[in-house]
């Protein structure tokens, strides 16, 4: 493989924020009304491949997945450099991955739990590790560029989170005295990289298993109240699985039972207050279980995309009716604009354009 150019990395960080700017006038920004198709372009293809976590920079993707495999896509010249991240003899599975203006994060499942940054040296380098035998971190976001947050299942009575303030230097666990008591049970699902948002200094946490909650922050993980949902819960596979908001108040969950894909209730619910209160959704209709949900942006929070391995579907009225648009299967999606993403699954990373 092809070692990343950290001076490759680092251009397309630079141009993260004038290119979000500019996606307006992207040619394949050309939304109608509402989706009723989506074009699916393969642009990575590998039997050996999974990939739960993608990262959009500018027009730009990152990626992260198992056998240590890790990369980037330039959209501009449609060429990938690759590499592969082992730490002495373990090679990693990585399903949380995140950026800043300057760095590129992954961290991997499992023990030891390893969380590595881009480097001066032009290498990934290790800034966290931890070696609990019950570690197995799921998602990772930041708040901004010295501010990040990363969560996992529980080693001690809580939720795992670990928390940096320098720009991902250095990374701290909390306690669990600082942290709701997690319920018999109770853990996340790295199934997309999608248990966490924040707006602004306000943070959410999905958790699934057992007990299926959300974790709330009002202060970039100072404090943390917990919030009780109506999803689907009380075995192991149960329970959320993705979590994202349009606005402060505007929210949706999904999940349901990956061991019964088909099963429709229980497993879609929306928020408008914030997360304190959650209202189930298009019960007992499709779609079934889904990993990944993300509203479509400028939409004004009506119009939301779910997929997993049994297709992607498409709510044009905040989740109260979902149509079908694809039976190709994906374990995460990424918007770049309102009408084009990205999609990783098994095998493969797509570019995926809706009209």
């Amino acid at each position: 493989m092809r070692k990343i150019s950290f001076l490759l990395i680092l251009l397309a960080f630079a141009c993260k924020e004038s290119s979000k700017e500019n996606t307006a006038g992207n040619l394949e920004n050309n939304k109608s009304e509402y989706f009723s198709s989506v074009e699916t372009n393969v642009i990575l293809e590998d039997d050996s491949l999974s990939v739960r976590a993608i990262e959009v920079i500018g027009q730009n993707l990152a990626f992260a997945g198992n056998n240590g495999m890790y990369g980037l896509y330039n959209s501009t010249q449609k060429t990938w450099k690759t590499n592969i991240q082992k730490f002495d003899t373990i090679v990693p599975e990585y399903r949380a991955i995140a950026s800043t203006s300057n760095d590129f994060f992954m961290l991997s499942v499992a023990s030891p739990a390893l969380l590595f940054k881009t480097g001066d040296s032009g290498k990934m380098e290790l800034v966290y590790k931890e070696e609990d035998e019950k570690a197995f971190y799921d998602a990772m976001v930041f708040w901004n560029d010295k501010e990040g947050v990363a969560m996992g299942d529980p080693t001690d009575e809580c939720i795992s989170i670990i928390i940096t303030r320098n720009g991902g230097k250095s990374w701290s666990k909390l306690e669990c005295e600082n942290l709701p008591q997690a319920a018999e049970g109770e853990a996340a699902f790295a199934a997309s990289n999608s248990n966490i948002v924040v707006k602004g200094d306000k943070t959410w946490l999905l958790t699934g298993g057992m007990k299926s909650r959300i974790l709330f922050s009002p202060d970039k993980g100072n404090s943390w109240s917990v919030f009780e949902t109506p999803l689907i819960q009380g075995k192991s596979t149960t329970g959320g699985y993705s979590l994202d908001f349009y606005d402060e108040q505007t929210g949706i969950i999904i999940g349901g039972d990956y061991t019964n894909a088909e099963g429709n209730k229980g497993n879609k619910a929306v928020t408008k207050d914030g997360g304190k209160t959650w209202k189930l959704v298009a019960e007992g209709k499709a779609p079934g279980y889904k990993s990944s949900v993300r509203y479509v942006p400028n939409s004004e929070g009506n119009e939301i995309l779910a997929t997993g391995f049994t297709g992607i579907h498409y709510s044009k009225d905040g989740g109260n009716s979902w149509e079908k648009l694809s039976d190709e299967g994906f374990y995460t999606l990424r918007f770049v604009n309102d009408t084009l993403a990205y999609a990783a699954g098994k095998g493969r990373i797509a570019k995926l354009i809706f009209r």
